[in-house]
């Protein structure tokens, strides 16, 4: 049965146990997620054909936010429409909020273990190498011309020496691009999708969905602020994510880099290292890699719980950090949805995208070099000589057992092609044996 067919679609019940299994398979990032989804809907089920499949995936490419929970909440819109698209998107999710919540109570209780320390210090370096991985991966997409790669040497260099707030980057970036989509569609734009117009009442249907949907996505926000004020934890955090939804282009690493800046750079929240360890638990559990916000939210409301117990708190503000980071994602697919095909034929919003992906990819990598001195030097300095400012490693402070482990890390993903799994394993292994050996 093909989805562009007049076959009857599937039932409710078997598109939820269907999303279901996806929300359970869905681990190793977005690449493997994506993966997951094409096998079940376009070659096992076949309820969407692989066009229309590889459409769904460039709209989710265009909107901020983690484009895999995206594209499963369309793939379940085209079955059902509004309940399909929010069984599928939260399914989407569950699991890996279920498993990171267990996991950062663990985290939190038993972090004085000796085998928890062992596991996330061989985890970290891990991690280290799948992002300089996903730095790879998404600049072969990405890097296509001298532009994109000249974009993403200035956005690496006004992220890294000049502590440009993510949000402009990727503002200049769209812009950049959108303009040069015009002067070199050949560079900005690719080959032009001939435009196919929205069904009738599509306007009206999205303007209902804008104000249900946009309500309900920041009301709690605006309550928190409200009665709390902007000191307030609970109130920075629902704001800070919320903004967050909005200016995240280029996929969950892309994000990452701006909450990894401004959590542990400007809020403090946790430190560099801890970032690490969440975004370790957030790769071997299923759903989104973007859910190690909600290990962010977790660890802030722990410290700072307020009048409330820490583990309520925490749950609390796991709950609030989860809501504020996918309900917009919901919001731009409900909205977008029967646009898809028109906004993949706007030349402008092509090469916005362009130059949006180029300087993403100088953001990731920034985001691989920040890891990296946190995590293979034990000491770092920093330096100012006029505009700029760095974080430069103490070289004498090499961590060689963390580089050990990043090596082999990197070794495993680029020439043998170990899976997440296997890889994080055998780190976590190699890190518990050093640390109950006395070697670190």
């Amino acid at each position: 049965m093909s989805a562009d067919s007049a076959s009857a679609p599937p039932s409710f019940a078997e598109t939820v146990r269907t999303f279901a299994r996806i929300g359970l398979e869905s681990f190793g990032g977005p690449a493997g997620q994506i993966a997951v989804m094409h096998r079940v809907l376009v070659d096992e089920k076949r309820w969407i054909s692989e066009e229309r499949f590889l459409h769904a995936l460039g709209y989710c490419t265009l909107l901020p936010g983690p484009e895999a929970m995206q594209l499963a909440t369309y793939a379940g819109w085209l079955r059902h429409r509004t309940a399909g698209g929010l069984a599928a998107g939260v399914l989407f999710v569950l699991p890996g909020f279920v498993s990171i919540l267990a996991l950062s109570f663990l985290y939190v209780l038993g972090s004085g273990a000796a085998v928890v320390q062992g596991l996330f210090y061989g985890i970290k370096p891990a991690v280290l190498a799948l992002v300089i991985e996903a730095v790879v991966r998404i600049g072969r997409r990405a890097l296509g011309h001298p532009v994109h790669v000249a974009i993403a040497a200035l956005a690496f260099a006004a992220i890294f020496a000049l502590g440009v707030p993510f949000p402009w980057i990727v503002l200049a970036a769209g812009v950049l691009g959108a303009a040069g989509a015009r002067v070199s569609p050949a560079i900005f734009g690719g080959a032009p999708v001939a435009a196919t117009p929205p069904p009738r009442g599509a306007f009206a249907t999205a303007l209902r969905t804008l104000a249900i949907w946009l309500p309900l996505w920041l009301t709690p926000v605006v309550l928190l602020l409200a009665t709390r004020g902007r000191g307030d934890l609970f109130a920075e955090l629902g704001l800070f994510f919320s903004q967050t939804a909005v200016v995240t282009f280029g996929g969950a690493y892309a994000v990452l880099a701006y909450v990894a800046q401004r959590a542990v750079d400007g809020f403090g929240w946790l430190t560099a290292g801890e970032m690490l360890d969440g975004l370790g638990l957030a790769e071997t559990t299923p759903g989104p890699l973007i859910q190690v916000v909600q290990f962010v939210g977790f660890l802030a409301a722990w410290r700072e719980p307020g009048a409330l117990p820490a583990p309520l708190a925490a749950v609390l503000a796991s709950l609030l950090v989860t809501w504020v980071t996918y309900a917009p994602c919901f919001l731009w697919i409900f909205v977008g949805a029967p646009y898809v095909e028109r906004l993949r034929a706007s030349a402008v919003l092509r090469g916005a995208l362009a130059g949006i992906l180029a300087a993403v990819v100088g953001v990731i990598a920034n985001l691989a070099v920040w890891f990296g001195l946190h995590v293979l030097f034990r000491e770092q300095r920093h330096v100012e000589f006029g505009p700029l400012a760095l974080d430069l490693p103490r070289v004498a402070s090499a961590d060689l057992a963390a580089c050990a482990i990043a090596a082999a890390a990197a070794l495993a993903v680029f020439r043998f092609r170990v899976g997440v799994g296997w890889l994080l394993g055998g780190a976590a292994a190699a890190g518990i044996a050093l640390r109950l050996a006395g070697l670190v």
